[in-house]
């Protein structure tokens, strides 16, 4: 706990011959430069142990467990003439020193003076510059050096505030100047905030007397550390360093880098082709040295080139400055980035090797001698180059231009403020095109990966690539940053990347990634390729979808409000709005520096704090921020309850933030006095609970990156079903099996390697082949934008002329030959028959493929020879699964069936045998299933059902829709285009939900996951906010503007089952709700605090509805209805009204309009409605016929949607049931699901959504009437 410091004779070493000193640094600048050493190091705390033990202060222990350093003893070199009073030599003394473990001593004083330390005959201005410390595992610390200069007066110099006097008349005559360094260490890059404070420490310095200069500096040192490092968000932290206000900005969010420092200096120094050179040298791993004459610019540079990069990091060596001792560290054989002094580049240059040489200064980039090719620095691909080229020229780098049109301000404080503002907004206008040329480069990087295996196929992403693109890729995907980047991705990190690529996503993307279409070239892409290559894509994709038009998003929604955005496949730009910022001022700190001093400031702090936090009870943001800090200052000053209160604070305001191992740390390091208080206090006793379950719950997360290679070795089912899934060619379980049996056609149920190298060949020799049809305008007419051609047949003759026949996603057509022309031949929705024949031609028979088309009186017939049994197969699959899309209004089956068609043709491309036409046949699923069975869809269900929905497409296998949420759009004037969209959210296994944008029902948000037990319930309690109940007893809510989770109602301590808002004058002003354990809860839903808490006398509480005041609570054995207070009411108990029935209330529904109350039991296929102003009456019974089980029921408009588990057909189907509430029939019976339907949710009352059970995993779209 005491300050520790090293008193080195540094001032004898300077005066050993100091006028031959000086007069060898006159006649030769290159004289050898002094050795620099260590005066002294502060570090904190600054108070000592009987100080703290004098102040009733009990945070010691905790801080001797934070406190890391070791101790070092350093010896003073023996001076010849220093002498005790009597003459004898005096002994060396040694004296202890603490300093942090990753800072070496002796190194130090090099990187504080570079370019050497020399004693000068005139003063010079002070110097800063920045030092960048990096341990072995990669974890930076960072220095800001301020040098000044202090004369030699009075025949003295003064070193750590002890006067040494000695015979100077020479230095005297000469008028030496000695140079002294400050060197700042910090855990965190504030570069801009420590340079200033370090301004206002040598302003105070000048007027001192030698002897007060060490108590400043450590006085400026307590100050520092007493200072806290602001959470990530919006709230800077502002300090009055006299005669600087100094501010340390927040990062952004927990994952993003602190940014204290001009993001736009490259762009000055470079033009932006150069920029784009050296992060292309970065991302391929290059040694790189910088140069400047500026050593402050070298850091600077090289961090703000690390900035660019985010989130991709550098992984290998970075030392920004080297001093003239290191230089020998250019000849690492591993990458490297390192920053020299310009007086060293031709010694640089001629020495090492296959170095990239960037001066700063001039702006070039150069080589080091080197046996490779001048060329080494690939090109950036040239899309991405382009648009960060034009970004960059469009921004405003010069702040005098900025200030051309305002009034001159005498205000200090006011012109630094609105520098820095100016500042922070061009740094975020820098970050949004850096991020965005990242994205622009590896967007497509995602189409290659397979998740679930974690397997990336290079390969294939590099033939994707435009041939000019390729030298670039060709280096990157071999390097550590890459592969870095990789496992985050397959990870699915959402972050800085992922969140741009999500929202800058075409439409044309979310189509695919919710039909899974095997990888090629739309119509509207062709037409880009072939005529303009900067042509955008603008409009909406063509597919069979419900028409929702009359689902409009609410308020100010603008005409120009589309589903469709202007971005072409890989080339966009963003204009991302930057946040607002808050500051908060830090309390003034007095000195001297005592316990009680200390003491003071914390307590101060304290009370600033908890005045804001009164004073803001709406913004959760700040609020978060605020608890953060108050509950940091409260741990310093011992109160670790206190502390603790405020960090559980942050579940309710911002969960991103909490500081997980700092609380862990603190219970684990609590006195046992203290535990026991806090295992007294519910919530505390519970957070406790949570942190240190959840560091026993930590696993090792899999993030290794294989490259995808075919197998050498024969393959058993199993391995098979692995291999094609990372492969990227099909992920569907069952339709691997049916691949399995058509290569194994005739042979031992095993694949040789040979087998199945031949058939990934010639799947990626077709699917590049489609990449390179280039259809003429004439034939581009007449399809629509999103059709892909999918199969060219080889040039046949046909009854309407010669050429080859086509297969899109939606048609046949003839594209013929000569003169290319386009001759229709049938939609697959137009086919009637399709027929495999032969006709006669001399002696042959010419195998002939006739397809008849309802809209066509002519037969179309083609003569395909070896073909025809193919195309006769593939033909019939489209047709059959057209018809299944069509009956069951689900877009998936096309896709299943193209995929199917593609699969067959490979196989027989691989197998070259007889029987590869019946091997193929194996994968006629769809056509089987026509024949086989035929599944009639009942006329009811197919005027009813608009459109189905996969919401675990891309999945091997599908999930049980668990719950469903339907949110209307809303358009404020700070809202994002993608709020004023309708969604509908869906929860799947294991936390995982998916949100859908509801007007085109293509996914808005992939799958991100609350939690890791099932969720029960969700409900839109504010316009931005979404709350989702789960099993683990925890209320998730999600910000439905950043689509991500950042609070949690931990209030609970069982499963909670439902959730209902209360809204008075048609804005919500209550949230109620229930736990498995007859635990109801009433929340405020602004402040989020417990309004009202009470227990119900019976357990198994499963859902709770709110009408006139009073909560019906549904339970296994009654439904009980109470007061919001809790007080008991009536009750309806399932052994006096329903002895016939041996179960338990599963489900029930009020309908007020008619004074009933719909109630299902478990197991029952009867309902019973109940009268809700008398329920002492026999309830009404209505028995649902083929019903085996009601599992759920919703009330739309007049009627009770019922969903239930039942039988159709001879087979167990999920069925829903239409009643008329007022005339107590069955209007409508609907078979659209295969498995139970499991959640029912309404679209406004138009529409209808169910979702099913994991057999299936769909949503189907109803309409109601």
């Amino acid at each position: 706990t005491h300050e520790r410091r090293e008193k080195v004779s540094f001032w004898y070493v300077l005066m050993l011959d100091l006028e031959a000193l000086l007069i060898a640094q006159k006649k030769e600048r290159n004289s050898p430069p002094l050795d620099p050493e260590v005066l002294s190091v502060f570090v904190p705390p600054f108070i000592s142990k009987e100080e703290i033990q004098t102040t009733n202060v009990n945070s010691s222990n905790f801080n001797k467990t934070k406190r890391r350093s070791f101790r070092k003893k350093k010896e003073r070199p023996k001076i010849e003439n220093e002498k005790n009073p009597n003459g004898e030599q005096k002994a060396p003394d040694t004296e202890d020193i603490s300093v942090p473990k990753d800072i070496d001593l002796i190194g130090l004083p090099q990187l504080c003076f570079p370019g050497g330390l020399y004693v000068t005959s005139e003063s010079k201005e002070d110097h800063i510059h920045f030092l960048v410390f990096t341990d072995v595992c990669g974890n930076r610390t960072y220095g800001v050096v301020a040098q000044y200069y202090q004369p030699m007066q009075d025949g003295y110099i003064s070193s750590n505030g002890q006067a040494h006097r000695e015979s100077v008349q020479t230095a005297k005559a000469f008028g030496c100047f000695v140079p002294f360094a400050i060197c700042v260490i910090s855990r965190y890059p504030y570069f801009n905030a420590l340079k200033d404070c370090l301004s206002c420490l040598l302003v105070h310095l000048r007027p001192l007397k030698n002897l007060d200069v060490d108590d400043r500096i450590k006085e400026f040192a307590a100050k520092l550390s007493l200072i806290p490092s602001p959470p990530p968000g919006t709230l800077h932290l502002i300090f009055n360093m006299k005669p600087l206000q100094i501010v340390f900005p927040s990062r952004e969010d927990p994952d993003s880098p602190i940014i204290d420092l001009d993001l736009h200096l490259p762009l000055l120094c470079f033009k932006p082709e150069q920029v784009l050179q050296i992060i292309t040298c970065i991302l391929t791993e290059q040694r790189i040295v910088f140069f400047s004459s500026d050593w402050a610019l070298l850091t600077l540079i090289a961090e703000c080139f690390m900035l660019y990069l985010h989130p991709i990091q550098w992984q290998h060596t970075f030392v920004p400055i080297l001093s003239r001792q290191m230089l020998d560290f250019v000849m690492a054989p591993t990458s490297f980035l390192m920053g020299c002094h310009i007086d060293h580049f031709e010694e640089v240059s001629q020495e090492a090797e296959d170095l990239i040489l960037i001066n700063i200064d001039n702006g070039d980039i150069t080589h080091s001698k080197s046996s490779v090719d001048e060329g080494v620095i690939p090109d950036v691909p040239s899309q991405a180059a382009e648009t960060f080229i034009k970004s960059v020229e469009s921004l405003q780098l010069h702040y005098d231009l900025e200030l051309c049109h305002l009034s001159s301000n005498t205000d200090f404080i006011e012109l630094q403020m609105r520098r820095r503002d100016w500042q922070q907004k061009l740094n975020t206008e820098v970050q949004q095109i850096t991020l965005q040329l990242i994205v622009n480069i590896f967007r497509e990087v995602k189409d290659h990966l397979n998740y679930e295996h974690r397997v990336f196929n290079s390969e294939e992403f590099l033939k994707t690539r435009a041939p000019g693109d390729q030298p670039f890729y060709k280096k990157v995907l071999e390097t550590y940053i890459f592969h870095s980047f990789l496992k985050a991705r397959l990870n699915r990190r959402m972050d800085a990347f992922a969140r741009l690529e999500l929202s800058t996503q075409s439409e044309e993307d979310r189509l695919n990634s919710m039909l899974d279409s095997p990888r090629r070239l739309t119509v509207e892409k062709m037409a880009s390729k072939r005529f303009n290559p900067q042509y955008m894509i603008s409009k909406r994709m063509v597919i069979s979808m419900p028409n929702l038009q009359d689902i409009k998003p609410h308020d100010r929604l603008s005409s120009e409000i589309h589903l469709s955005r202007c971005l072409s496949s890989s080339l966009f730009t963003v204009k991302l709005s930057s946040k607002s910022i808050s500051t908060f001022r830090i309390p003034e700190i007095h000195f001297p520096l005592m316990s009680q001093c200390v003491h003071t400031y914390y307590t101060d702090f304290i009370n600033h704090l908890t005045r804001a936090i009164n004073i803001l009870q709406h913004n959760s943001a700040l609020l978060a921020r605020y608890f953060y800090l108050r509950g940091l200052i409260g741990l310093m000053q011992g109160k670790l309850l206190d502390a603790l209160s405020d960090f559980q604070n942050l579940y309710k305001t911002d969960i991103r933030i909490f500081p997980t191992d700092l609380v862990r740390k603190m219970v684990e390091n609590m006195p046992p006095f203290e535990r026991s208080l806090a295992d007294r206090k519910p919530e505390l006793k519970r957070l406790i609970s949570q942190v240190m379950e959840k560091q026993r719950e930590v696993t090792k997360v899999d993030d290794h990156v294989k490259n995808f290679k075919l197998p050498k070795t024969h393959m058993q089912l199993d391995d098979f079903v692995k291999r094609i899934q990372e492969s990227g060619i099909v992920k569907d379980i069952d339709t691997i099996h049916r691949l399995f049996d058509a290569l194994t056609v005739g042979h031992q149920k095993q694949i040789d390697p040979e087998t199945f190298k031949d058939f990934y060949n010639y799947w990626k020799e077709t699917e590049a082949e489609a990449q390179e049809v280039n259809l003429p305008r004439t034939v581009l007419e007449h399809l629509d934008t999103n059709e892909c051609v999918y199969k060219l047949s080889c040039s046949v003759k046909t009854n309407s002329g010669v050429g080859k026949i086509a297969m899109t996603q939606k048609r046949l057509f003839l594209l013929t030959e000569g003169r290319p022309g386009y001759v229709e031949i049938t939609t697959f929705r137009n086919i009637e028959d399709v027929k495999s024949t032969t006709v006669a031609f001399l002696l042959l028979r010419i195998p002939t493929l006739r397809i008849k088309s309802v809209s066509k009186k002519e037969v179309f017939e083609a003569n395909l020879k070896t073909e025809c049994d193919l195309w006769h197969l593939m033909v019939k699959e489209m047709w059959a699964g057209k018809k299944m899309a069509d009956d069951h209004k689900d877009p998936q089956y096309i896709q299943q069936a193209l995929t199917n068609v593609l699969l067959m043709d490979a196989v027989v491309g691989a197998l070259q045998s007889s029987k590869t036409i019946y091997a193929a046949s194996k994968l006629s699923y769809f056509d089987k299933m026509k024949n086989e069975v035929p599944m009639m869809v009942p006329k009811t269900t197919s005027e009813t059902l608009k459109h189905k929905i996969n919401p675990s497409v891309g999945e091997t296998f599908p999930h049980a829709v668990d719950v469903l949420l339907y949110t209307p759009g809303h358009l404020d004037a700070a809202d994002r285009i993608e709020d004023a969209r309708p969604k509908l959210w869906c929860a799947l296994s294991e936390g995982k939900v998916i949100v859908f944008d509801a007007s085109t029902w293509t996914i808005q948000q992939h799958c991100f996951k609350v939690g890791s037990s099932k969720l029960t319930c969700m409900v839109m309690v504010e316009q931005s906010q979404v709350w989702i109940g789960s099993q683990d007893a925890i209320i998730y809510i999600i910000n439905t503007h950043s689509m991500s989770c950042n609070k949690q109602l931990n209030d609970h301590r069982s499963n909670v089952m439902d959730i209902i808002v209360e809204n008075r004058n048609s804005v919500s002003s209550e949230a109620y709700s229930c736990s498995l354990d007859g635990t109801v809860i009433a929340w405020n839903i602004s402040t989020l605090k417990v309004n009202r808490r009470f227990q119900l006398p019976c357990k198994n509480l499963i859902s709770i509805k709110l009408h006139d005041n009073r909560l019906w609570c549904c339970t296994g054995s009654c439904i009980v209805i109470v007061t919001t207070n809790g007080s008991p009411r009536q009750e309806i108990k399932m052994e006096e009204n329903l002895k016939d029935v041996c179960s338990c209330f599963l489900c029930f529904q009020l309908f007020p309009e008619e004074d009933q109350v719909w109630t299902s039991c478990s197991g029952s296929s009867d309902l019973y409605i109940w009268n809700a102003t008398d329920l002492s009456r026999t309830p009404q019974k209505i028995h649902l016929q083929d019903c085996l089980e009601i599992t759920c029921m919703i009330k739309v408009k007049n009627q009770i949607w019922i969903g239930s588990r039942g039988i159709s057909q001879g087979k167990t189907r999920g069925k829903i049931y239409v009643i008329d509430a007022e005339k107590k029939t069955v209007e409508k019976e609907l078979v659209g699901h295969t498995d139970t339907v499991k959640a029912l949710c309404s679209a406004e009352d138009r529409y209808v959504l169910s979702g099913s059970g994991r057999e299936e995993g769909k949503i189907a779209i109803w309409k109601v009437e």
